[in-house]
Parts: C-alpha cells; structure tokens; sequence
C-alpha cells in the first residue's frame, strides 16, 4: 500500500506540523516530558525451484549476480496471504505466510525449517531480537475473522516453536483485528486500540498491559528505541489538548522516559525514524491530510519540513498495521530524506527525486533525481550516507536493473553500492508490494502479498530474490 500525500501550496502552522490543507490555532509544541501445540514439518532441505540461473543471463560486468531465487510452493486460500518478514539472524532469512514459518540459508536460498501453524498468522514484528528470536500473532482459529490474540514465539535459527499464550481481551472494545507488534530486546509488545501488552521474550512472561492514567499506547516501534504511539481520548476534554501523543517508553516497564503531544486533530501515523525522532502524522477520515515532525531526542520539538511545491510519497503497510517499516524515508542526526511523488518524466515513465531537509530549520538542503523511468527511495543511513533502493525501469528492454545506490551529505551523483541485473528487472517488477532489505553487503526483495488468479499460477510466484556476489 501506497500512503501518501500531496503538499503543494501547504500552510505552514502550529508547531511540529505542516498541514496540507489550510487550517487555524496554534500548539506550542512542549513535551510532557508452556510447550508449543505447533509442530516442525520434519524431512530433507529442499532447494528452491529453479530461476537465478535464468536470470543471470545476459548479466553485464558490474552487476551483482541473482544468488538464489524461492517460489511460493504454497496452496493459498482464495484471495492470498500476506508475507511477514523477512527476518534476518546469522546466516538465516526467515518469513511467515498462511500457516507456516519457513527458514532459508541466506547463502544459498536452500530452506533450512519449516514450520506448520494451527491458524493464520496475523500479525509480527517488524525486527527479530538480537537472539535471532520473533514472536508472531495467529488466529484464535481456523474461522473466517476469527480475533488475532495467539501468541507464538520461535527460534528462526532452528525453527523450533517456543511458547505460546493467549492475550487477554479487555472489552468489547477490544476487538484483536488491528496488531501493533514490536521487539525492543527481550521484549515483545502487542498493540491495538486500546492499549498494549508486553511479554518477555525468553520465557513468554506477561510484563505490562493497561497502565495508570488515562492515556494507552497502541502501537510502538522496535529496535533499540521504543517509540510510541499513544491514544489519550479517555482524557478530559479540553480544547487546547490533543488526543494523541508520542512517548519513548522503557518496554520492559511500560514506564514513560518523555512524551510529546500531538496537536489536536492529528493522530499518530508513522514513525519515519527513531533516532533522532521522526513522526508521520495524519488528518481527516481518509488520512486527507499529512504533517511530519521533527523531535529532538529528549522529545521536545525540534522544526517541521518546508515542502514548497513538491509532493511526496513513502511506502508503509496497510492502515493499523505496524508503525516501523516504511520506505521512501530516512534520518541521521541532522538531515531528513525524502521521496518525491513519482510523476510522469520527459519520456512519459514515472520517475522521482530524493531531497534532503535540515532538521533543525525544516529548509530543504538539496534535490537529486533518479535516472529516467525509475524512482529512487532512501532506506537507511549508514557510515555518513544514505542508501537508497532504485527500482528497475518498467520495460522488459532496459539498460539497467536498478538496485541499491548511495548518496553522500552533500547529495551529488548516486553512487551504486550494489547494481542489480538488468536480466532481473522484470522479475523483481513482478514482485506485489515488496519488501527490500540490505544486510551484509546483498540485498534480498521480497514480495508481500502473494495471490494469483489460478492454483497453478500462484504456486509458480517468485516471493524472494537475493543479489550479491
């Protein structure tokens, strides 16, 4: 899913939001400062069905080789699944779909475990923990909308199942359909509308659930900070406060370290990065409206971006899902970048450009544009750059694959990090709403919906494809 905004022409007011629709009032932007019912599928390691080699053909000096390609394998339900992951921990890429978990040696794409589920899975953190271990959510059954309140934790080195535990429902209010779902070291939360749930790791004790006060978090980040979302509507009404604010939170507590409260109307979006603090906000029944803040590191206020005319677009899951991962969007200590909204270029295919913005007054630094017919999306920065995913041109003829680039402080030319082949492009196109990560020098895409209008068809789907030398 797409999410995004246009910005031209924005009012700029209150503080720490940028409105895309005119709008009034003011904020002063202070702080308020058991053993597994799941069994492993036992059997030999299978190797993936056969497509690197294919694609390899026609591979051009400079272009990283496509190392090993998965294919689904996997009957589906009408309409498809969604794919969770992928994870990486030592020398294993992991990922969960329908009923079952699966890991595949990162080297060579052979599956290493796979696990079979009692129910779909329906919700999982963005990161495992640094142990190499994630805890999934399923559903309480096999039953069409059956609630999401299954806990199952697994070791993605071995594919063994570790424990499970029900989350409680609270009300009716409670409905387990929308999951948050976080990991902050031996930690797991589980979010929803009305509050948050947390359980340790290592040995699935429950840590925290509804804290004092009338204000729950219901989503947070993961990773070595937890940010998080926070509703407040039980509050007393008062016009002058928001109904939302975002805290950094101990996640083995619950306990709040500062928080910042978003100005009225607005909710709680994304979280573009953690540190330093970048929060995605939204307006309106439809998320019409979109404002990013820029936080200092003890939560207070810090600017808000100057779009001027350009439009922008970052690609995040689906509404209610996690607040984590998203692409098209990335921070240091001092700059924001930013994708553009892809638009038709001189050729009539859709290109973008990134631009940099200076946290600490909101002004653009610079603008670099993606090549033609391809769209450039900022993923992380990492030893004084930012990497970039570029996307393969659209058309089966191309000179290029595109892959992962990088741009210094000061923007300039893209400097390729790692080229994929252009004899790949229409297989990574192919791919629905994927997933790219960059781990140890290759890159893996992955796709995040599988679905396809026969039985045939979609047991053929390509899911994962990892480059590299």
């Amino acid at each position: 899913m797409l999410v995004a905004a246009v910005l031209a022409g924005v009012l700029v007011i209150g503080a720490g939001v940028w409105f895309a629709v005119g709008g009034d009032g003011a904020d002063d932007g202070k702080p308020v400062a058991k053993e597994s019912r799941a069994s492993k599928k036992p059997g030999p390691e299978v190797t993936p069905a056969e497509g690197a080699e294919e694609l390899n053909k026609g591979r051009k000096d400079g272009e990283a080789k496509v190392r090993w390609v998965d294919k689904n394998g996997v009957d589906l339900p009408q309409g498809g699944a969604r794919v969770y992951g992928p994870w990486f921990t030592g020398d294993i890429v992991a990922k969960a779909m329908y009923r079952t978990a699966s890991g595949h040696s990162a080297e060579d794409g052979t599956r290493k475990w796979s696990l079979r589920l009692p129910a779909d899975v329906c919700a999982a953190p963005t990161l495992p923990s640094e142990d190499g271990k994630v805890v999934i959510g399923l559903r309480a059954d096999t039953s069409d909308g059956a609630p999401c309140d299954r806990l199952q934790m697994i070791d993605l080195t071995t594919g063994k199942a570790g424990w499970t535990a029900t989350v409680e429902r609270t009300g009716m209010q409670d409905g387990l359909s929308h999951i948050v779902m976080a990991i902050n070291g031996d930690v797991v939360t589980v979010g929803r509308t009305t509050l948050t749930d947390a359980y340790r790791i290592s040995d699935g004790k429950h840590l925290w659930g509804t804290l004092s006060g009338t204000c729950q978090p219901y989503g947070l980040t993961s990773g070595d900070i937890a940010l998080a979302a926070v509703d407040c509507r039980k509050r007393p009404s008062d016009d002058d406060v928001g109904d939302e604010e975002v805290r950094r939170i101990d996640p083995a507590t619950g306990r709040t370290v500062w928080s910042y409260q978003v100005k009225k109307g607005w909710k709680v979006d994304r979280f573009y990065s953690v540190d330093p603090p970048v929060v995605s906000l939204r307006q309106g029944e439809l998320n019409e409206k979109w404002a990013i803040a820029f936080l200092n590191p003890d939560g207070t206020y810090r600017s808000q971006p100057v779009p001027g005319k350009e439009d922008f677009e970052v690609q995040c899951g689906e509404p209610g899902e996690n607040l984590d991962d998203c692409l098209g969007a990335a921070a240091d200590s001092d700059t924001l970048y930013l994708a553009t909204k892809p638009a038709a270029g001189a050729d009539g295919e859709l290109t973008n450009s990134v631009v940099a913005f200076d946290l600490d007054t909101g002004k653009p630094r610079w603008k670099v544009p993606a090549p033609p017919a391809q769209t450039l999306h900022p993923m992380r920065v990492e030893n004084g750059r930012v990497l970039l995913y570029l996307t393969p041109p659209p058309t089966k003829e191309t000179p290029n694959g595109g892959g992962i680039m990088a741009l210094g402080p000061q923007g300039g030319a893209l400097r390729p990090v790692l080229r994929h082949p252009a004899s790949a492009a229409s297989a990574v196109t192919g791919l629905f709403e994927p997933t790219v990560r960059f781990v140890g020098g290759r890159s893996l895409i992955s796709s995040g919906y599988i679905t396809a209008e026969t039985d045939e068809e979609e047991m053929d789907l390509r899911t994962m494809i990892a480059f590299g030398d």
